[in-house]
C-alpha cells in the first residue's frame, strides 16, 4: 500500500499556472504517463508526463542535467517509445522518479528554466499505446453490472455461485486495442435475428460500450509463482480508462459454452494516461463483503485489503452522436458511478489471476470488468441503461438510443475528488463506431 507524503500535499502549486486550473485534471500531485509525439511530424514517440495543459519530455529532460542517479535512468527507461522497461524497474525507481519530477515542477524549482524547455503543448501531441501488450485479460468483477444484465430477462435471476467466490476473467485480443480517439468499424459475426430459428452472418445489430479501468502490470512474476494478496499492489504501475466494446447479439449466441469471441476481438480502446497508484493513494476505501455473501478464501483476503484495498475513482459516460456534432450540439451524458463498489479489488485480480501459476509481464493489462453502481443512472453498459434496448435513452433534441448506431462516439472520463486532496484526472478515453463492411 501507498504512504501519504510530500507529493500528496493537497497546498502544493507548480510553477506552470495551468497546473492549477480549476476543475484539471493534471495537477502537481498526479503526473501520469503516457507516449506521444508532436502531431504531424515524423519524430519518434516517447514517455511524458502530463503537467497542466503540458506534456513533459521525459527524452528532452533526461539530455539534460536536471536528474540523476535512480531518478535519471528511470527517465531514460520512460523516455522510450514504450514504457515496458520503466515498468520492470520496479516501484523504487518509480517513486524516484515521481519525486524528482515533482521538485522540478513545484513553484520555486531552481530548475524550471530547464524543465519549461522540455513542455510541449498537449493540444499539439498526439498519443500512442504506453506499452507494448504482451497479454490483456479482462475481468467481471461488478456484482451490480451482473444483475442488471441478467435481470433484464429474469426479474428474479442471480449470478452464479461462482461469481462470489472469485474475480471472473478471459483472456482478450492484444491487437485490436488502440488508443483514446480509436475508430472502428462495427463488426461481422453470426447472431440469431428476432423471430429466426437458425443464425445469419450479418452485422453487428446491438452494438454496446463498456466502462471499465485499464490495470497495467509493472514488474512481472515468474512462471509458476504466484503473487501474494498483500503483494499484488507492489506489481501494478497504475491505471487508466478502458472501453471494451461489445457485441451483444453475436455475444449472446457465440459465447456458450467457451465464452465471447467475435463479440469482444474486434476493439478495445485505453486512455492515453496512466495513473500511478502512488498518485491515487488518497483516494483509497475500505473494501467490504456484505455480510451474508460467501467470505473470501484466505488467499483473496487479508487486513491490508479489506481496510484500503478499494479506489474511489468518479467515472462518466458521454454519448456525442454524429447529428449532434454535425448540428453542433455537445455530447450527452449518460451514466456516472465510483469503482469504490466493484465487487472484487485490483489486487484481489492480480492475486487471482497468478493464483495458478501464471505469469505476468510488464506492459499486460488487465480490464476491471464493466463498472456499474447500485443506484439509477449508475451503469456502466448500454445494455443495462437501456434495459436491453426496450428502454431508449434520451439523448436530446428527440435522440435516443437503445444501442449504438454508426457514428456514434462515446467519452468516457474519470476523476478522483474530496476535500483535503487534490483532484485526480485519468483524462478521457474516447472512441467512435464506423459502419461496418459488406457481410
Amino acid at each position: 500500500m501507498h504512504l501519504l507524503d510530500h507529493t500528496h500535499d493537497v497546498n502544493a502549486r507548480s510553477w506552470l499556472a495551468s497546473a492549477q486550473a480549476p476543475g484539471g485534471d493534471f495537477p502537481i500531485q498526479n503526473l501520469p504517463y503516457a507516449v506521444f509525439r508532436r502531431r504531424g511530424t515524423p519524430d519518434m514517440f516517447r514517455g511524458g508526463v502530463a503537467i497542466g495543459d503540458q506534456v513533459l519530455d521525459l527524452a528532452a529532460l533526461s539530455a539534460t542535467s536536471a536528474l540523476d542517479g535512480t531518478a535519471l535512468q528511470a527517465a531514460r527507461a520512460a523516455a522510450q517509445s514504450a514504457l515496458n522497461d520503466f515498468f520492470a524497474l520496479g516501484p523504487a525507481a518509480w517513486r524516484a522518479l515521481r519525486h524528482a519530477l515533482f521538485a522540478l515542477l513545484k513553484d520555486g524549482s531552481a530548475q524550471a528554466d530547464t524543465v519549461r524547455a522540455c513542455l510541449v503543448p498537449q493540444a499539439g501531441a498526439e498519443y500512442t499505446l504506453p506499452a507494448r501488450i504482451g497479454d490483456y485479460t479482462d475481468f467481471y468483477t461488478s456484482l451490480d453490472h451482473a444483475l442488471n444484465c441478467m435481470r433484464i430477462m429474469y426479474p428474479e435471476a442471480d449470478v452464479t455461485p461462482n461469481f462470489r467466490w472469485m474475480p471472473q476473467a478471459y483472456h482478450g485480443r492484444v491487437s485490436t486495442i488502440g488508443v483514446s480517439g480509436q475508430q472502428f468499424r462495427r463488426p461481422l459475426g453470426q447472431s440469431v435475428p428476432q423471430g429466426a430459428r437458425t443464425p445469419a452472418f450479418q452485422p453487428c445489430a446491438r452494438m454496446d460500450y463498456e466502462q471499465e479501468l485499464g490495470i497495467w502490470i509493472g514488474c512481472g512474476n515468474a512462471m509458476g509463482e504466484r503473487i501474494p494478496l498483500d503483494a499484488a499492489e507492489a506489481h501494478i504501475f497504475g491505471i487508466g480508462l478502458l472501453n471494451d466494446w461489445s457485441a451483444r447479439d453475436i455475444q449472446v449466441w457465440e459465447m456458450a459454452p467457451l465464452g465471447p469471441f467475435h463479440a469482444k476481438n474486434f476493439a478495445t480502446t485505453v486512455s492515453p494516461w496512466i495513473v500511478t497508484l502512488e498518485a491515487l493513494a488518497p483516494y483509497r476505501a475500505a473494501w467490504s463483503r456484505p455480510p451474508a455473501d460467501p467470505q473470501p478464501l484466505p488467499y483473496l483476503d487479508t487486513p491490508a485489503n479489506r481496510a484500503a484495498g478499494a479506489f474511489d475513482i468518479r467515472l462518466e459516460v458521454w454519448l456525442h452522436s454524429e447529428r449532434a456534432r454535425r448540428e453542433g450540439r455537445g455530447p450527452a451524458r449518460l451514466s456516472g458511478t465510483s469503482f469504490r463498489h466493484q465487487y472484487w479489488s485490483i489486487a484481489q485480480m492480480v492475486a487471482h489471476h497468478t493464483a495458478g501459476g501464471c505469469c505476468l509481464n510488464p506492459g499486460d493489462l488487465i480490464g476491471s470488468g464493466t463498472i456499474s453502481g447500485p443506484g439509477p443512472g449508475e451503469a456502466g453498459a448500454l445494455v443495462e441503461l437501456a434495459h436491453g434496448g426496450q428502454r431508449p435513452v434520451a439523448l436530446g433534441d428527440g435522440e435516443e438510443r437503445g444501442f449504438l448506431q454508426d457514428g456514434d462516439t462515446v467519452v468516457m472520463r474519470g476523476w478522483c475528488e474530496k476535500p483535503g486532496a487534490a483532484r485526480i484526472g485519468l483524462g478521457e478515453c474516447r472512441g467512435t463506431v464506423l459502419p461496418a463492411l459488406p457481410a
